[in-house]
């Protein structure tokens, strides 16, 4: 079994996977836990670790390996030993010495955070085409990649929570709301406003850059229409906010929990 860890600037998402195999296709998400990012010691990651595991019945002997992607490198250090301590697995990280497969055509693709290239990877290994990845994170990413498999670059906007938050802290009487879909556009008072306004404003925005880096994906590729490129959501508000989006085509969940499985296999093999 595949632990594979995805610290994010607001959660850390910590998964289990049956070890993956190329000839069996992408591994499949046993289990998965959404904690909060926060500064932890050594041991408090092991036993929380530990704990998660033993929850599920899981044991330290049968983690045959772990992976980790961080955009947090304050927290890096206590999970990756946390992994050699209590599970006695050395970890792969991606961006140190990991092949990822896949060309990064930016400007300096080592500003790329490693969580959009393991999002990217795992999307352009279930669809093989040019295509948009939208997570819906702290900050919303859009990320694209050709029919080539070469991720060409993206988009980020503030996210969703971040927005709402400085509404409120902006205004002096506002209040803070609850995030949820609300069930029309025009708010009777000041709390459906603000909901409809943060909602449909942000599915608004999505849309808006998703359609405009399909239409530029298929610019390099005039044999193909933005119907041919297929926009694939993730990250903690897909759900609520992505299922609402008309140019997503997909909300997966487990999306980059499977590309940290992808890097792995990919990786094990190379370095046998």
């Amino acid at each position: 079994m595949l632990l594979v860890i995805d610290v994010g600037n607001t959660n850390t998402v910590i998964g289990t996977l049956k070890t993956p195999s190329s000839r069996r296709g992408p591994a499949s998400v046993v289990h998965r836990w959404r904690i909060t990012t926060s500064a932890r010691t050594t041991d408090e990651s092991g036993l929380l670790l530990l704990e998660l595991l033993g929850h599920r019945g899981i044991s330290p002997e049968a983690i045959e390996g772990t992976m980790i992607s961080c955009v947090v490198p304050s927290t890096l250090y206590a999970w990756e030993k946390a992994c050699r301590r209590y599970l006695s697995t050395e970890p792969m990280i991606v961006g140190r010495s990991i092949s990822t497969g896949m060309r990064v055509r930016t400007d300096n693709p080592r500003e790329v955070g490693a969580d959009r290239i393991v999002n990217a990877v795992a999307a352009y290994a279930k669809h093989g085409c040019a295509l948009v990845v939208v997570d819906f994170g702290t900050a919303t990413t859009l990320d694209c990649v050709n029919d080539a498999g070469d991720y060409v670059g993206g988009a980020i906007a503030p996210g969703f929570r971040i927005s709402a938050d400085a509404l409120f802290l902006r205004t002096a009487k506002l209040p803070r709301v609850e995030v949820e879909r609300p069930k029309r556009a025009i708010g009777t008072n000041t709390i459906e406003c603000i909901q409809s306004g943060l909602f449909w404003g942000y599915v608004g925005l999505v849309d808006g850059l998703a359609r405009r880096c399909k239409e530029e994906l298929v610019d390099q590729n005039t044999e193909r229409s933005t119907a041919d490129v297929p926009c694939v959501a993730t990250g903690g508000m897909a759900n609520l906010v992505g299922r609402s989006c008309e140019e997503i085509d997909e909300v997966d969940e487990d999306m980059t929990l499977r590309g940290l499985s992808i890097l792995w296999d990919r990786n094990r093999r190379t370095r046998r």
